[in-house]
């Protein structure tokens, strides 16, 4: 929001029409942009969008049509970051890929936004035709969400709604579920064995800490560029291959830092038995994120984890102390 700029109440008329032109115009670009968003993955929410979108276009020729009666031609170029207060949209329309439940809530919002800009706006002005204008389109915005409610229903029925919501359900375990997953496998599983080694070898919290850090923050950049460049997303829908790589990255960090941490204590057998801890609270962490999110049952994935993870924690302490 500017720290400068024009008050509402000392804009005219022609400058309250020009600043309506430039909030339907921008709107209906975010929701043309939502529906492009969404278009590949979600195709009937996308038809919803498009149809809003059409909706504000037919606002604005209306807006135009009524400045070219009162004033003429040249509309002022008048924005809504020129004026106090008014209405910023939050750049979530720039996100790819865009969320469901983000585009439908902001769509809500903005139509509840729009109205209240005209409903003041009306009372702003003494021109009966500007007004009734004015006031027309207030209360279009604010049955915009009766429409966007019967589009849903429209194109959206219940079935596919529930389509849709499972699919984003999957694209959000296939773009960050997984790779979020296998990092954290990976920096909490293969960092024990260095980490414990080191441990028990030289009995000193600080350079076990010193080896862990540098083997959590060496398995997070491999893992985030092997994540990176396993594939582009474009064949199997497995979106961004940086945010991939950074999410895989950061989640491989935090599994190896998690249980190094302990180390800064200067304590050897209390930082020991702080990171032994907080191993079995990372292993099952782990077997619940499979369960939750991988349908894998509990037992199984407790099973197969905390086995793995125990036998190379065993085998850092046996190497370690040798």
């Amino acid at each position: 929001m500017p720290l400068f700029g024009r008050e509402f109440s000392s804009l005219s008329e022609q400058e309250i029409l020009a600043l309506a032109i430039d909030a339907e115009e921008t709107d209906g670009h975010i929701y043309a942009s939502y529906a492009d968003g969404l278009r590949e993955d979600f195709p009937a929410s996308a038809a919803v969008f498009d149809e809003m979108a059409r909706e504000e276009s037919e606002h604005r020729r209306r807006l135009i049509e009524m400045h070219q009666q009162k004033f003429g031609e040249r509309i002022p170029l008048v924005r809504r970051e020129d004026v106090r207060g008014f209405v910023h949209r939050r750049p979530y329309w720039l996100m790819r890929p865009l969320g469901l439940e983000v585009a439908r809530r902001q769509g809500e919002l903005m139509e509840t936004e729009a109205r209240r800009f005209y409903e003041k706006a009306a009372s702003r002005t003494s021109d009966a035709a500007v007004r009734k204008l004015l006031g027309d389109l207030a209360e279009a915005e604010g049955s915009h969400v009766v429409m966007a409610h019967r589009l849903g229903q429209e194109h959206v029925p219940a079935n596919v709604r529930a389509q849709e919501d499972e699919a984003e359900r999957r694209l959000f375990v296939m773009r960050i579920v997984q790779p979020g997953l296998a990092g954290l496998m990976d920096g909490s599983v293969s960092t024990l064995s260095p980490l414990f080694a080191a441990a028990f070898a030289t009995r000193s919290s600080h350079d076990a800490f010193l080896v862990g850090l540098a083997a959590s923050l060496g398995a997070g950049i491999s893992m985030g560029f092997a994540e990176a460049l396993s594939d582009d997303g474009s064949l199997t829908g497995r979106g961004s291959p940086v945010v991939r790589g950074i999410v895989c990255g950061l989640m491989t960090t935090l599994g190896g830092i998690g249980h190094t941490l302990p180390f800064l204590i200067g304590n050897f057998t209390l930082a020991t038995t702080l990171a032994a801890v907080v191993v079995a609270i990372e292993l099952a962490v782990i077997s619940w994120i499979r369960w939750r999110f991988m349908d894998t049952p509990l037992l199984r994935a407790a099973f197969q984890v905390v086995v793995g993870g125990v036998l190379v924690f065993i085998a850092g302490i046996l190497i370690g102390s040798a």
